[in-house]
């Protein structure tokens, strides 16, 4: 017989008594088990503690009898590069126990790959399993090549809803980061996704201490890193599953287990029906209402490049690996191309041509009008860096240490430069003659723009990759380049020479810059609030205005354009801004999503393009 519930608090009791049965019933089935989780290895070339702490790790996991597998949770490496992940994959191939692995910040962020060695070398990006019952699902978190705050990507979530097939069975989740606000931004969005299923448990790590939450009431799990603590001694976690309990403890290497927390496998620890506890404010979008969504198109994919526009198509990659032409008057998709790897990189379209660079080790040239292939030229490495045509040439740099000139009709190779220590994931600077470029090796480059000679090299005494010049897109006015870099300055070198002229820290700027239309003022964002200009001709820094936007805190690369009498820029948290750019008075502001907002693209008659790692493709128009 069908009974009908009467009201809207008998179906919620119904729908958690049925729910608690399920539970119980599934108890009975799952059988206890045992498993390890490695975590915050930071295998680098400087030092030798972490391979000591992590092989002294999976000699104790070896030496535990009883266990199931291990997960190892992120941040293998401290620079993502493919030798130091090897390193890591002998390493843990020394285990007696299967291990499943997900990539933390340190292998997506700082990536010579894009992140395809980490596949190549582990399997796959995601992870799936059953054991005893229970199903374990393991995904990045963390934000892919450009800093910002992790992210979980559409085609991710769409993933882990497409592998629960069975609403009943328990599943523990997998991850770098925790889903917390502050540390991935579409958090919300993860944790609604899940919340109709059966959600044990999130387990990750990051945060390096033993942390408990509650994501939007689902429980997680942080362990700490495996690197050696205060007393010397590396750890890890130990998971134990029972009929009715998952028991946490951390393992310190040469010590008994300690018990850090207890989750019940049969208490019901949040609404199944139930949304989020906290939602981004959109509230900036009813203050600025001059500003009109001419259009808005959803991609299925994150998005870390921004679009290039040629007459009426704009061209987006994505992080699946596609090229994508859209109609610019309504965003109408008009064609696909599918390279065999993401794309990072932002395109250029000159001449009914559209060239950019793959993962997949692989430079294009598509025709704008359909999307079929013109030409393709094989480098040995993935190509990540950003395009820039002039005069019938493209420029782009790649991982293999090569930065090539090419010619965008018939793919012909103009010159190379074969000297690049590092990879490249900029976008070019064609000024005075010259190419110029940083990459992550400390060092700016300039070479001629018609042989490929190297006029100079700038270091400015940068000694740590991380520091390096590598995301900002120099510009360059009245003999001189700008930069910012990560170091949080802001530097005038002579282009010339490549001789530093000024630097300073005074704004605390960070990867991102702009210049004015009439080249008389640098612009950049700064940590905290603000934005900054200076004179792009004085022969010392000076400061013209500093106007407080209050987005926050801040770090993302992106770039300040100047187009009919506005400057633009965009933050890690979906919010795109208009300013004066005499002044540095708001015109307005306006939030799309709660990503990263790839550097928009202005165009004439007060419009502007816009890409964010969310997947979504805008026109703007005020």
């Amino acid at each position: 017989m069908n009974v009908k519930p009467k009201n809207k608090m008998t179906r919620k009791l119904f729908i958690a008594a049925g729910l608690l049965f399920c539970l119980l019933s599934l108890s009975a089935q799952t059988g206890t088990f045992r498993f390890a989780q490695l975590t915050d290895i930071h295998l680098n070339h400087d030092k030798p503690e972490p391979i000591i702490d992590l092989l002294s790790s999976i000699a104790q996991i070896n030496a535990t009898d009883s266990l199931d597998f291990v997960l190892v949770t992120g941040d293998l490496s401290e620079e993502g590069d493919r030798g130091t992940l090897m390193r890591v994959k002998k390493c843990l191939d020394l285990l007696r126990y299967k291990y499943y692995v997900v990539m933390g910040n340190h292998e997506t962020k700082w990536s010579e790959s894009g992140c395809t060695a980490y596949s190549n070398i582990f399997g796959g990006e995601r992870f799936s399993f059953t054991h005893k019952g229970f199903q374990f699902l393991g995904f990045n978190s963390g934000p892919l090549m450009r800093m910002a705050y992790g992210h979980v990507g559409p085609q991710d979530i769409a993933w882990i809803k497409q592998s629960i097939k069975n609403p009943q069975q328990p599943v523990i989740l997998v991850t770098h980061y925790p889903m917390l606000e502050g540390d991935v931004d579409n958090w919300y969005d993860v944790t609604d996704a899940v919340r109709p299923y059966n959600i044990r448990l999130f387990i990750g790590g990051h945060y390096h201490r033993n942390k408990s939450f509650r994501y939007d009431g689902i429980p997680g799990v942080l362990m700490r890193s495996n690197l050696r603590d205060k007393d010397g001694l590396s750890g890890y976690g130990l998971y134990e599953v029972t009929q009715d309990s998952i028991i946490v403890y951390e393992q310190r290497v040469g010590e008994k287990k300690h018990r850090l927390h207890a989750f019940s496998l049969t208490a019901n620890y949040f609404d199944h029906q139930g949304k989020a506890d906290k939602y981004p404010d959109y509230s900036v979008n009813q203050q600025y209402t001059q500003v009109k969504r001419v259009w808005l198109t959803q991609s299925a994919s994150a998005m870390y490049a921004s679009p290039a526009v040629e007459g009426s198509r704009i061209f987006v990659g994505d992080d699946t690996g596609y090229l994508s032409a859209y109609q610019l008057k309504n965003g109408k998709r008009l064609w696909q191309f599918k390279s065999g790897a993401r794309i990072v990189g932002t395109p250029a379209a000159a001449e009914g041509i559209v060239v950019f660079g793959s993962a997949d080790k692989k430079i294009y040239a598509l025709n704008a009008k359909d999307g079929s292939e013109r030409w393709r030229i094989q480098a040995s490495e993935p190509v990540l860096g950003a395009v820039s045509i002039e005069n019938g040439i493209a420029y782009i740099g790649a991982s293999d240490h090569i930065f090539r000139a090419i010619d965008i009709k018939t793919g012909k190779i103009k010159w190379t430069y074969n000297d690049v220590k590092g990879y490249v994931e900029t976008k070019p600077l064609l000024a005075d003659g010259k190419v110029i470029f940083g990459a992550w090796d400390n060092t700016l480059y300039a070479l001629d723009k018609e042989t490929g000679k190297e006029c100079w090299k700038w270091t400015g005494g940068l000694t740590r990759m991380h520091f390096s010049p590598a995301a900002v897109w120099p510009v360059a006015a009245h003999g001189k380049v700008f930069i910012t870099d990560p170091q949080r300055a802001m530097t005038a070198i002579d282009i010339e020479t490549g001789k530093t002229l000024w630097r300073t820290f005074r704004s605390m700027v960070r990867e991102s810059i702009g210049l004015s239309e009439d080249k008389q003022r640098l612009y950049g964002k700064t940590m905290q609030d603000s934005m900054v200009c200076y004179s792009a001709t004085a022969e010392q820094p000076q400061e013209i205005w500093a106007s407080n936007i209050g987005f926050g805190y801040e770090h993302a690369p992106s770039m300040h354009p100047e187009k009919e009498g506005v400057v633009y820029g965009s933050t890690k948290e979906g919010l795109i801004f208009a300013l004066e750019p005499k002044t540095g008075k708001v015109i307005w502001k306006h939030k799309i999503g709660n990503s990263l907002i790839n550097t928009v693209v202005p165009l004439s008659g007060h419009r502007l393009l816009v890409t964010a790692t969310s997947g979504e493709i805008c026109l703007l128009k005020f």
